[in-house]
Order: structure tokens, then sequence, then C-alpha cells
């Protein structure tokens, strides 16, 4: 069974030809706020980032996959795990898909349904998490569609402009 692909999607490793999708995705400001980043990121330090993806799971504590439609090599999102903890086998997930006409698609509900099962068959986790602003009512549906549970609240985690948001914790156990 070929965990990484599924009927309409498959998750690759990244490669130096996403340099271009990684630097706009990074740069996007209307993602930040998921993302929690601050500052843009350069080309070099790209380039650089993508020089050590090679590196396993168990090294750098994160793996991050482009997501791609079957047939095609252009990425078209991103799926993270971080924070890999793998003493107590678990791990942070998050997942963005760069095109607003490819959200809402199925794509990611596809790529997510493709990792888990990566996270729980080849990695053995027992948990993923993931942490998801309490305002982001799709990917709350998208996670708890398959079973993330919602296990507390962040008051005033997120910071936006000059007011806070909630964040929601979300677990998935098996």
């Amino acid at each position: 069974m070929v965990t990484l692909k599924g009927d309409t999607v498959y998750l690759r490793a990244l490669e130096p030809d996403d340099l271009e999708f990684v630097y706009r995705l990074e740069n996007n400001e209307t993602i930040w706020e998921v993302s929690n980043t601050q500052t843009p990121y350069s080309r070099f330090l790209i380039h650089q980032y993508l020089e050590n993806a090679h590196q396993d799971i168990y090294e750098a504590k994160q793996l991050r996959l482009a997501i791609c439609r079957n047939g095609s090599f252009d990425a078209i999102g991103l799926i993270d795990l971080f924070d890999f903890d793998p003493v107590n086998q678990r791990a942070g997930v998050g997942i963005i898909i760069e095109q607003e006409d490819n959200r809402n698609s199925g794509i990611g509900k596809a790529a997510l349904g493709l990792l888990i099962e990566y996270a729980f068959q080849k990695l053995q986790l027992h948990q993923l998490y993931a942490n998801i602003a309490m305002a982001n009512v799709a990917s709350v549906s998208l996670f708890t569609n398959f079973g993330f549970q919602l296990v507390g609240i962040k008051k005033d985690w997120i910071r936006t402009n000059n007011s806070y948001a909630d964040e929601a914790l979300y677990q998935l156990i098996r």
C-alpha cells in the first residue's frame, strides 16, 4: 500500500524546483496568522531550507510535504508534521492550500487523510494535534471530520492587528 498517494492527490518531498512556490507561500501576508510568521523570508533562506529538506523526520523533528494533484508535479499546497516527538509518539499537523479556488474542493481533505494514515501506519504515532484559530471554520470542520477532538482553548492566543483571538487545540489519538 502506498500511503502518500490517493485517488486525487499525492504528497511528495520538497524539491529545489519548489523554491518559488515556497517563497510565494511563506511571504503571503494573508496567511501569516495561521503560519505564525511575522517577517518575510528571503529566497536565500528558503534555498538553504530546501537544501536541508532531505533530513528525515527523526533528525529534523519535522516533515514538510508538497501537496500535488495526481498527474502533476506542481505543488498546490503544503502539509506538515512538526514538533515531532518520537518518545511520546506525537506530532503537530499543519496544512495550507495556496490558491483560494483550490480550498474547500476536497484537496485538503485528501491530503490530510494521507498524512494521518502515514503518521499512524509508517511513523507509528499515537497522536496528532492541530492548533486552529477559532474563527477558521473551514479548518475546524476539516480536522473534526477526521475525528480530531477539541481538548482546549487558548484564550487571546493570536494577535491580529490590534486585537486578540482564541486558538483551539484539537487532538486525534489512536
